[in-house]
């Protein structure tokens, strides 16, 4: 399941969404999140139903019918889950969609409430994951929806997040608009990498993987080849393509598409060059491959993505 689904949600009836903070009320999590909402609201009037709680506040209501509960908190403050916050989370999963962004995002893993479900979780808290691993489905992402559950690393992801959300609820027209209030030029995709997310997880564990990423990284343009990278990172490529399948999911030949491919898409959005040039840039010798593939990750072609930014613009 994908952001577009969410679409229907705002058909015939006002979408009812609730944000509950758990952590600080100026956290960049918090207002990352609730300030592109609140414009979207008043763009919106009464189609969207926005209510913002405390935790206290959320405990003490009763059930209501929500479209979209997120439970929000502040990735440098750990809760134990206690029944308050266990009640919370049981109102939050009562909605269509629902899921936690920053820490949250562990609480609802170690509720038990995320099993086999792909979440995004801040890089930081990945040393606190090792019991949660067999529950839920970590990824190096900046956000993610699997099925009706929502999950944003929080920081300044949770700009990219909101905005995300809009463009699903309320089209386009109305992101530009929060956009522009907001002075915003783009907004990250869901499948962007937190940056430092892969060698925080695995960089003392798994060296030799961390290791293999960054050269993935490093060459774009003239990409290396499976076997070149297994020599170089000294292991056969049966090992490199076992620590892929089992820490990232992916063989490293599909795992590296991804990476020239999401590298391709930020160049068409954020720079001038040409369509070619930067299918050229990010190591596609073929302009009918280089459309075929990012075709099939992100499910339309180069130019109608360039077609996109300009329109936006």
């Amino acid at each position: 399941m994908s952001f577009a689904d969410l679409t229907r949600l705002a058909r015939g009836q006002p979408l009812r969404m609730l944000l509950v903070n758990a952590g600080e009320a100026d956290s960049l999590s918090w207002a990352g999140l609730v300030q592109p909402l609140r414009v979207a609201q008043r763009l919106v009037g009464h189609g969207f139903e926005l209510h913002v709680r405390t935790l206290a506040q959320a405990i003490g209501e009763s059930d209501e019918d929500w479209h979209i509960a997120l439970l929000v908190a502040d990735e440098h403050l750990p809760r134990p889950l206690d029944a308050p916050l266990r009640a919370v989370i049981g109102r939050c999963r009562a909605a269509g969609y629902w899921g936690g962004v920053g820490a949250a995002v562990l609480w609802l893993a170690d509720a038990g409430v995320m099993g086999g479900i792909r979440i995004a979780l801040p890089w930081a808290l990945y040393a606190d994951t090792e019991e949660i691993t067999e529950r839920a489905i970590l990824t190096p992402h900046l956000f993610e929806i699997d099925g009706r559950h929502l999950s944003c690393c929080g920081g300044a992801a949770s700009i990219d997040f909101a905005l995300t959300l809009i463009d699903s609820l309320f089209g386009a027209a109305t992101q530009a608009a929060v956009k522009e209030t907001l002075c915003i030029e783009r907004v990250r995709s869901h499948d962007e990498r937190q940056r430092v997310a892969l060698q925080a997880r695995f960089g003392a564990l798994q060296p030799k993987l961390s290791e293999a990423v960054t050269l993935m990284e490093a060459n774009i343009e003239e990409p290396l080849s499976t076997d070149d990278i297994a020599n170089l990172v000294g292991l056969s490529r049966r090992q490199l393509e076992r620590l892929f399948k089992q820490y990232l999911g992916s063989l490293p030949s599909r795992y590296y598409l991804e990476l020239r491919l999401q590298r391709a898409r930020q160049l068409l959005l954020e720079t001038n060059h040409s369509i070619v040039q930067v299918g050229l840039m990010c190591g596609f010798s073929s302009g009918s491959h280089f459309s075929t593939a990012f075709g099939t990750l992100f499910g339309n072609t180069p130019r109608e993505e360039r077609q996109r930014k300009l329109a936006a613009a």
